[in-house]
């Protein structure tokens, strides 16, 4: 068994969690899909996977081809970032902590004995069946609470409201096929304006404001899948920083880890 930290996922949410867990001296992986589906593309660690490397707020994060390199990453002071969609590296690194950040809001197939401390990212974990502890992910007095025993809140399928938008600041596709935009993220965008195109039909923005986030290009996506993030705050600063949902959330799991003295004990061994 390694001090490993384990997390499954590396989109946005999950990266605010590792960069937590990494500022507080805690070697850290990040396993993911061999095309991630990341919208905040600018603070997400998953970025590693299409370009190599990437850095979130001054933490560094390269990909890794195998274990061995894992070890040569965080020995320089970095996060890992590893192609391994079935997590295998569950049995081949052993972590000590396993937090499940995919966002999958159904149940997973992650179970009890996948790690001594098991951690799931809001809806579809149920401490005490399927993680030991639960963090909530819904904005509101109990955003990152750290649940340990029964599960959060439901997801509402509504997301969170920034300057009174909230469905409509998430661009979804509106059909089967592959992502073709012009933009990038951090552009000024016009109400009205064609942002992207899937399979020949555009999305168009509902208001004026910031591309927040947008799926890496060309990929390929299905109908009502959200490729788009469009900020009315119109403030680019805000791309380039972690949001204050997945900082909470970080300290959420921050404080799960830490409140285990077994765990606790191992983690800088």
């Amino acid at each position: 068994m390694s001090n490993l930290v384990l997390l499954r996922g590396g989109g946005d949410l999950a990266s605010g969690v590792a960069y937590r867990l990494h500022k507080a001296g805690l070697r850290v992986l990040i396993t993911e899909l061999a095309q991630p589906l990341h919208v905040r593309r600018t603070v997400a660690f998953a970025d590693a996977v299409y370009s190599g490397e990437t850095e979130v707020e001054g933490v560094g994060a390269r990909l890794a081809a195998d274990a061995t390199q894992v070890i040569a990453i965080q020995a320089e002071g970095q996060i890992a970032v590893l192609v391994d969609p079935q997590a295998k590296a569950l049995e081949t690194m052993q972590p000590l902590v396993l937090v499940d950040a995919r966002m999958l809001k159904r149940m997973p197939e992650t179970e009890l004995d996948a790690a001594p401390l098991v951690i799931g990212l809001g809806p579809g974990f149920v401490a005490g069946e399927n993680c030991y502890a639960v963090i909530e992910t819904m904005r509101g007095h109990d955003l990152g609470r750290v649940i340990w025993q029964g599960g959060p809140q439901a997801d509402t399928g509504v997301p969170g409201s920034i300057a009174k938008y909230n469905r409509d600041r998430v661009l979804r596709a509106p059909a089967d096929g592959q992502v073709q935009t012009q933009f990038t993220i951090g552009d000024h965008i016009q109400a009205g304006q064609t942002i992207a195109e899937v399979a020949g039909q555009p999305v168009t923005a509902p208001f004026d404001g910031v591309l927040r986030g947008l799926v890496h290009p060309d990929l390929q996506v299905t109908q009502g899948m959200k490729i788009g993030d469009l900020d009315p705050r119109n403030d680019p600063s805000y791309i380039y920083r972690i949001s204050d949902k997945s900082l909470a959330i970080g300290g959420g799991v921050l404080e799960a880890v830490l409140s285990r003295a077994g765990i606790r004990a191992q983690l800088w061994a």
